[in-house]
């Protein structure tokens, strides 16, 4: 990953053409398709030796081309990554780092990400997962699949998710809303207002992962002396929920986004950067899954069921109105 995490100079002027303020999940899509211009000895691959060549050049490159999609949007200058830095600090130090002034990450802040890139590596067929393996079974090539599975995380209902668990917190927060007002709203459907970062389509308990980033999101918050209103926040809304039996009859339990995206604020990641640590993340699992696609021998065909009118009376043209 260190030998393959440099991009070309070529490569590198395309960030330059996108206008100030470009989304960084739009950067990252482009670019990761652009990258199959650069390599197009990977473009067909027959051997475990290409998929090895491929998947390290994507899996090194990916976090480069993030920090260097932040940095453009900020219309700050391009850092280069450290040879001699580790896969989750060296992000940091691409995203953080300034003319002179080197970021050094703490060691708690580089194992926290470590965890969230971990945690989210790979959660079967989810929506970006399954685009990732139609797009391989029509025998696109690894890059353009990838990119594929960046379009369809960029969605709000799916890579989004942990960005709404923060503006409800700071809603809350700044509205200085009681967490038992706010779950009463929630409760009530004409209100409209939703819990964000609980339930999920296949947990019907509490999802393992939620339970080991609220650990990590205490140890990283208390390591660094931060006192965070958003967590405090949030750790009295899942009390309350899981107490209430409007939740528990409905199995709504938190997710794992309802702590990552307070543990992101604590890392200094805005944001509009939360989508793309999650497709940094989920990277070696999309990959994973195109491999095994690639082994099928037929194009994803899915299949509809038509529920519209059973018959319709023809109107000729003439007299409709």
């Amino acid at each position: 990953l260190t030998k393959h995490q440099m991009l070309r100079e070529e490569l590198k002027q395309h960030f330059s053409l996108f206008p100030p303020n470009s989304p960084p999940m739009a950067i990252l899509s482009s670019v990761l398709n652009a990258l199959s211009c650069y390599y197009p000895e990977l473009l067909e691959i027959q051997d475990e030796e290409t998929f090895t060549e491929a998947t390290a050049r994507i899996m090194s490159k990916v976090r480069t081309i993030a920090a260097y999609s932040y940095r453009q949007q900020l219309g700050h200058h391009i850092e280069y990554p450290h040879p001699r830095k580790r896969y989750a600090e060296n992000f940091l130090h691409m995203m953080f780092s300034q003319p002179h002034n080197e970021f050094e990450a703490d060691p708690a802040l580089v194992d926290a990400l470590d965890l969230i890139f971990l945690l989210h590596a790979d959660h079967e067929q989810n929506c970006s997962t399954s685009t990732v393996r139609m797009v391989g079974s029509s025998e696109a090539n690894l890059f353009a699949s990838v990119a594929a599975g960046v379009s369809a995380l960029w969605g709000p209902l799916h890579g989004g998710a942990n960005v709404a668990v923060v503006n409800m917190l700071e809603t809350i927060r700044d509205e200085n809303i009681s967490v038992g007002d706010y779950v009463a709203q929630v409760k009530d459907k004409k209100a409209g207002i939703r819990l964000m970062g609980f339930g999920h389509r296949v947990y019907k308990n509490f999802d393992p992962r939620a339970k080991i980033i609220k650990k990590s999101c205490e140890k990283v918050l208390a390591k660094l002396h931060i006192n965070d209103p958003l967590l405090d926040i949030a750790k009295e809304l899942e009390a309350v929920a899981l107490e209430d039996e409007y939740f528990i009859q409905r199995k709504l339990y938190p997710n794992v986004d309802f702590y990552s995206g307070v543990i992101l604020r604590a890392l200094g990641i805005p944001k509009e950067m939360f989508t793309v640590i999650f497709a940094i993340g989920r990277m070696p699992g999309w990959i994973a899954h195109w491999y095994e696609e690639s082994k099928a021998t037929k194009i994803s065909r899915p299949r509809q069921i038509y529920t519209g009118s059973v018959q319709r009376t023809y109107q000729p043209l003439a007299e409709r109105s």
